[in-house]
């Protein structure tokens, strides 16, 4: 394989985009990452290393302009920024504009540019639950499931999914081919997740207990970060290697976290911090939906005047009720994937990094 490489991650002062850019710089092929984001982290300023540079260029995949101009002179381009909405806040248009029509700029700059290689981030969404609530429970990337997708987040991540494998083998300006290929992460955790920070603030103001929505035989799949990232640097490698056996294909991201409901994963996580947090009694769905729907009804009153963040909406409270897991193994058989952290160590750095950060929020509360 080639040396001196040059990466753009875009989308690279993300969750995952920082994660995957810190595992690159420790690759002794990549001579170089470029960030192309819209914002810019403190934790990005200082990544720089000897031996590989990084560079943020602050632009938005719906700028086609902006887009080609940062590939320009790149090897690879793992595509990871995307307008994140389970709760439905923005409009479908604004989803499809990031989503859909970004994806789109950033492939067709790959083939202007005669960029060889593209990784997409897609999600488990992009395939279901779909709005027929049909269980996916332990399905492989050859499963067949079909209808609609439950959330407008995952239609539009279908849309830019079958764009970017469409895409594979078409030509570049240059004559040479483009191969992509795209992963799928499920729920995510681990450093710096909005998520599991918020389920630890809504746990102590609760008495210490986590809310349990999830019946018993609900299955669902959950990811550690730097896994996921791993995967990704991965397979990019791996493409430029084997591409004919990687372009135009799709893989589920997958580790050895082995809780399948949210609340049994939270108190794994949040009882390293505080042993005393408990798992709340099982909430039944028609509580809930009560709950979510004089909440929505409030909501729709003050919006002239106030508008309220949804903490659920109906469609959550459905994908909380359907099994949807995956269980497959195409990513070793494909390109050698094995997790790079372990149950242990993964839950091992969330906590640590949720106990400082929780401890950060405490000082500034009391200044």
């Amino acid at each position: 394989m080639a040396k001196d490489l040059v990466y753009l991650v875009t989308g690279g002062c993300g969750f995952l985009g920082e994660c995957i850019v810190k595992l690159l710089l420790k690759e002794e092929y990549v001579k170089k990452v470029t960030i192309f984001d819209l914002n810019e982290t403190d934790a990005i300023k200082n990544l720089e290393t000897a031996s590989t540079t990084v560079t943020l260029i602050k632009g938005d995949i719906t700028d086609f302009d902006q887009i080609s101009s940062a590939v320009k002179g790149v090897d690879v381009v793992i595509h990871t920024a995307a307008l994140v909405d389970s709760l439905t806040t923005f409009p479908l248009k604004k989803l499809e504009a990031i989503n859909v029509g970004g994806t789109k700029n950033v492939i067709n700059a790959c083939l202007a540019m005669d960029v060889p290689y593209l990784v997409y981030t897609s999600s488990i969404a992009a395939v279901g639950p779909n709005k027929n609530c049909d269980p996916m429970l332990r399905i492989t990337e050859d499963t067949f499931y079909s209808g609609e997708q439950l959330l407008l987040y995952g239609k539009t991540k279908a849309q830019a999914e079958n764009l970017t494998l469409l895409a594979n083998g078409k030509q570049t300006r240059n004559g040479n081919k483009l191969t992509t290929c795209v992963i799928r992460p499920s729920s995510i955790y681990g450093e710096k997740s909005p998520t599991i920070l918020n389920s630890y603030k809504s746990t102590k103001s609760n008495c210490n207990r986590i809310n349990n929505l999830q019946s018993e035989n609900i299955e669902q799949s959950f990811t550690y970060i730097g896994n996921i990232a791993w995967m990704h640097v991965l397979a990019a490698r791996q493409m430029q290697l084997h591409p004919d056996v990687l372009a135009g294909q799709a893989y589920y991201a997958y580790d050895e976290t082995p809780f399948k409901q949210w609340a049994q994963l939270n108190h794994a996580l949040l009882t390293e911090i505080d042993p005393t947090i408990q798992i709340g009694k099982y909430i039944p769905y028609w509580k809930m939906w009560l709950i979510v729907f004089f909440y929505s009804l409030i909501k729709f009153i003050v919006s002239p005047f106030w508008n309220m963040k949804p903490f659920m909406t109906f469609s959550i409270l459905k994908l909380l009720t359907i099994p949807y897991s995956y269980d497959t193994d195409k990513a070793f058989r494909h390109f050698g994937y094995k997790p790079l952290y372990t149950w242990e160590e993964s839950k091992q750095r969330t906590c640590k990094w949720l106990k400082q950060e929780t401890q950060c929020q405490q000082k500034l509360k009391q200044k």
